[in-house]
């Protein structure tokens, strides 16, 4: 009689002798081999696997957030720097504010000098002490963040991106920079003219203990060392940040900026007449445009005459304008327009939200937006080619049948076409135009009318 094959018992595991031997040692290997892989982790910043090798179980999990030697050095050598950067800051914001209260309130309550020579000698010192205030502010808010949320190695502080959204404070520097050589040249002739202000001085250096037996001279070229410290500060911090961390191409940028406006400072000293320079960094292309662009700014802002702080440039570059002589250009093509080469800004001036930063992440309503029209340089200089466009009072349109340009009108003045030789960017241009011109434009109450006034009825004529 058969058995079934539910009352089979079978005495071995099924799997021969040999098979199970076979299976065993690559059980083993499999494992030896996952143990040498978890003793060699990866590092969590570069991703190799030069930790040294450990056979305690009990420390895998303690190995897999380890570092490899040389990012764990060079984490500490960011923190080191990050640090640096923002001691370094607060200690040059209190070198402004012994000048401010230990020099020139002083004197302007003595009236050891008029407001008119205080200025001269002390320039815009309350200008970058109100920056130095706004940006340490910040910094330091990162650095108190990053430590309660346990990140002791400041992984998470961002100092390139910080420095960005500060960089309104260069033209700062710069107003300090190129009055320096007069401010001093000031400060030595009253000295020798007014002896109550040569015992002062004198007095300030010797027994105000704050000073650190420091003239008056010496603190006045805190920010020169400060503007010129900032290539070298940012220098130490990308040297230390690996190309994956999120703030490397902020660095970058920010070390970029410095530097190009430290050049700039430069050629304008060179343009007055001063002997003294700036540490002079090396150039290139990047940079050269950059100061190009820094001339442009300070035209454009010294011809519309607004707040810096208040003055936001939209889109800036290089363009094709012509003036059409009437309104059938469009049918006839704009081949048979004559386009010149010019420079334009476009610059939208938005009321501050709050006094106490420099820049709110959310911005103000727009008061104003204009479009700043410069000839290429000649002579060394830029030119304007007219007065700022107003948007408020431009209307701007395109045609389907010529979309490689936009028509900009001024009412009840000139017409302008403009166009890019990078189709897609002229759009950006018009797309950007015309939004401010929508939402200034003081036309815009009229527009519902158009459609009435612009009705043909010649039947209802008798």
């Amino acid at each position: 009689t058969r058995t079934k094959s539910a009352e089979v018992e079978r005495a071995d595991s099924g799997v021969s002798q040999m098979s199970a031997r076979k299976w065993r040692n690559r059980a083993s290997e499999t494992l030896s081999s996952l143990q040498a892989w978890e003793a060699h982790w990866p590092c969590t910043d570069c991703g190799e696997r030069d930790l040294p090798a450990e056979t305690d179980v009990q420390n895998c999990n303690q190995r897999r957030a380890d570092l490899c030697e040389k990012c764990r050095k060079r984490r500490t050598e960011r923190k080191e720097s990050v640090l640096e950067f923002v001691n370094t800051e607060a200690s040059y914001g209190e070198d402004l504010r012994i000048i401010k209260e230990e020099f020139y309130l002083p004197m302007q309550a003595a009236g050891l000098l008029s407001q008119e020579q205080l200025l001269g000698i002390f320039s815009n010192i309350q200008e970058l002490i109100d920056l130095n205030e706004s940006f340490l502010e910040i910094l330091q808010e990162e650095i108190d963040q990053a430590f309660d949320q346990g990140d002791d190695d400041l992984m998470t502080v961002c100092i390139g991106e910080i420095f960005l959204e500060f960089v309104n404070m260069l033209p700062a520097f710069q107003t300090y920079c190129l009055q320096q050589s007069s401010s001093v040249n000031m400060l030595n002739a009253l000295e020798k003219e007014k002896e109550l202000l040569r015992i002062f001085l004198n007095v300030s250096q010797n027994d105000n203990t704050a000073l650190r037996r420091m003239n008056l001279r010496s603190f006045l070229m805190a920010p020169l060392q400060r503007v010129t410290k900032y290539p070298l500060l940012l220098s130490r911090i990308i040297k230390a940040t690996t190309e994956y961390h999120p703030d490397h191409g902020s660095l970058r940028e920010a070390k970029s900026r410095i530097e190009s406006h430290l050049e700039h400072i430069n050629m304008k000293t060179k343009q007055e007449g001063n002997t003294w320079t700036l540490r002079s960094f090396r150039q290139d292309s990047k940079k050269k445009r950059e100061v190009i662009n820094i001339e442009m700014r300070e035209t454009a802002l010294k011809t519309v005459g607004w707040l810096r702080e208040e003055t936001r440039f939209v889109m800036e570059g290089s363009l094709q304008l012509a003036q059409p002589p009437d309104g059938q250009w469009v049918k006839k093509g704009s081949k048979t327009l004559k386009f010149q080469n010019m420079q334009v800004l476009l610059l939208v001036n938005m009321k501050r939200v709050s006094e106490s930063s420099l820049e709110s992440a959310e911005p103000g309503p727009v008061k104003d937006a204009v479009l700043v029209l410069i000839r290429d340089k000649n002579n060394g200089k830029f030119h304007l080619l007219r007065e700022p466009l107003r948007l408020s009072n431009c209307i701007v349109s395109t045609d389907p049948d010529c979309d490689d340009t936009f028509e900009l009108i001024e009412i009840r003045r000139e017409a302008f076409v403009f166009r890019d030789s990078d189709r897609a960017r002229t759009h950006h241009w018009f797309r950007q135009i015309r939004r401010y011109s929508r939402e200034l434009g003081s036309w815009k109450k009229r527009r519902n009318a158009l459609p009435n006034i612009m009705i043909s009825t010649p039947h209802t004529r008798p």
